[in-house]
């Protein structure tokens, strides 16, 4: 009986697919029902997180997060799609107003019909500021979670079959660990469920987007990507990892131009469909072109862990510096950071390779790029995710200073308790027996890392009891924010210059990173 199954197996896998012989293996293997539960205690303990407070909970005039996603439905759901972006009586910009591309504003408008339809008070125009009703955040909750369960989780579980599809057996035995680590971020869930955003939505279509292109289904994976751009610009951090690795494939197959002309077909079809209520004339593009780019904040905003932040305490960015000259460095330093991993994909396309692009690409945004946020973390922890069986202990190592980075902030949301109890839920799956993390790490990652892996953990929950439990001095008042700052920033440098290096020396390639070479 055993080897009929196996030879039935055997066959599906010769006429279907590889990602459609990997759920027959799942399927066969009797593991489809862990799936299952891991998706359901992912959804489970969303639910327990949106059970906290959010950003600018009960906290006039602006309020916060939750309360610019609402507007946005206010603003959507009442006045005509020409008017969204456009300053007027009905539509105050400087209170909240829309700054993100037209995918944010289509989404929000049928949300807003959802919330409509059951509290119509939630969205109704001027007169619902500041709503905080019961029904109304427990609607707004719900918007969140059901995209998180439509989108993130069917292109966790897409990119998985891809990743896993010619793998052994024995490196299939990571399968349930890495979802887990993926749903299971605490990084993920503290932002979209906690302080109160749809970053799964951009997100979610990135995964699908590099699922796609792992599996040669590069026309659709740039369709995915656009709309993941068009969604929230912020995914350009993965743009140049996108656009190298496919110009490398282009250019080595029989035709180049025709491969280029399609995969740009696709791109340009994709946004003039997204962007078609606004393309009526010049002056409508440019109103939401210039709600995207938010350079009056400056090049940094708050304590944020990167350069720009991090040198201001000798460098004096602000006020050695104008505004043109600041965007001009921080463009020249950003490509700088991308170019090295750039010129790797194109050269040589591996999905192994493009996997370390996407992460470094999307590392020296949040490094070097103008005007970066705390949460913009979450983009360079994606593709880390998407190689945690790759690289355990970077995924580890991010992800635990990603929380640091982005403790003040949540600390001033009221989620502590939500934040530590996903931390130590993070700290016992990732040590689960069985996996590969379990593996004693390559000695690059030893030499870069682990000298100072006990002594920094130490300092960092040291900052998390200091932070909550003294009062800085009067004359430094953000003392501590900045000290957290300075040391999530020394270890990101470290781990860009360390996946940038690992990039380029990798030379044994995993199933997943081997090209097809019957499409070269």
């Amino acid at each position: 009986m055993e080897k009929k199954r196996t030879a039935k197996i055997q066959s599906k896998s010769e006429n279907d697919s590889p990602e459609t012989a990997f759920w027959w293996w799942i399927i066969h293997k009797g593991t489809a029902a862990s799936f299952i539960c891991i998706c359901l205690f992912a959804i489970l303990v969303r639910v327990c997180v949106s059970l906290h407070p959010y950003s600018g909970a009960g906290t006039p005039p602006k309020y916060g997060d939750y309360e610019a996603q609402r507007h946005w439905m206010e603003i959507t759901i009442n006045l005509p799609v020409k008017e969204w972006y456009r300053n007027s009586t009905n539509n105050d910009l400087n209170y909240w107003g829309l700054d993100y591309p037209p995918l944010t504003a289509y989404q929000s408008y049928f949300h807003g019909l959802f919330l409509q339809y059951f509290d119509p008070k939630s969205v109704a125009l001027h007169t619902s500021r500041g709503y905080e009703s019961y029904l109304g955040k427990l609607l707004m909750r719900w918007t969140v979670l059901s995209s998180d369960a439509v989108i993130f989780f069917p292109a966790v579980l897409y990119f998985i079959s891809v990743y896993y599809a010619g793998k052994s057996i024995r490196q299939k035995n990571d399968l349930a660990w890495h979802i887990a680590m993926i749903l299971l971020n605490p990084c993920f869930l503290l932002i979209d469920h906690g302080h109160f955003q749809y970053n799964c939505i951009s997100l979610g279509l990135t995964v699908a987007a590099v699922a796609a292109i792992l599996s040669d289904r590069n026309v659709l994976g740039s369709v995915l990507f656009s709309l993941a751009l068009n969604h929230k610009q912020m995914s350009a951090y993965f743009a140049p990892a996108f656009f190298s690795y496919l110009l490398g494939k282009c250019l080595r197959r029989g035709n180049p131009f025709l491969e280029v002309s399609k995969l740009g077909l696709a791109v340009l079809g994709t946004f003039a469909v997204i962007w078609w209520p606004y393309l009526y004339s010049a002056e409508a593009s440019l109103e939401v072109l210039l709600r995207l780019a938010p350079f009056e904040r400056g090049i940094y905003e708050d304590y944020v862990a990167n350069f720009w932040c991090a040198t201001s305490i000798i460098v004096k960015w602000k006020r050695l510096f104008t505004m043109p000259s600041l965007k001009l460095l921080s463009l020249a330093a950003t490509i700088s950071g991308c170019l090295p991993s750039m010129i790797q994909m194109a050269w040589l396309p591996r999905k192994q390779s493009f996997l370390y692009g996407l992460l470094n690409c999307a590392l020296s945004f949040y490094l070097f790029s103008f005007q970066v946020h705390e949460k913009s973390v979450l983009l360079p922890l994606l593709p880390a995710s998407l190689l945690a069986s790759e690289e355990p202990f970077v995924f580890q190592w991010l992800t635990y200073n990603a929380l640091l980075s982005m403790f003040p902030l949540l600390s001033r949301d009221k989620l502590v308790l939500p934040y530590i109890a996903l931390y130590g839920l993070f700290f016992l799956l990732y040590h689960a027996p069985g996996g590969r993390r379990q593996k004693q790490e390559k000695w690059e990652t030893r030499f870069l890392f682990s000298f100072s892996k006990s002594f920094l953990l130490a300092c960092s929950l040291l900052l998390h009891v200091i932070y909550l439990t003294v009062t800085p001095p009067l004359k430094y008042p953000f003392l501590f924010e900045a000290v957290i700052m300075l040391l999530c920033f020394s270890q990101f440098l470290l781990i860009f210059l360390y996946t940038n290096r690992k990039q380029w020396t990798t030379s044994k390639l995993s199933p997943i990173a081997e090209d097809r070479k019957k499409h070269l």
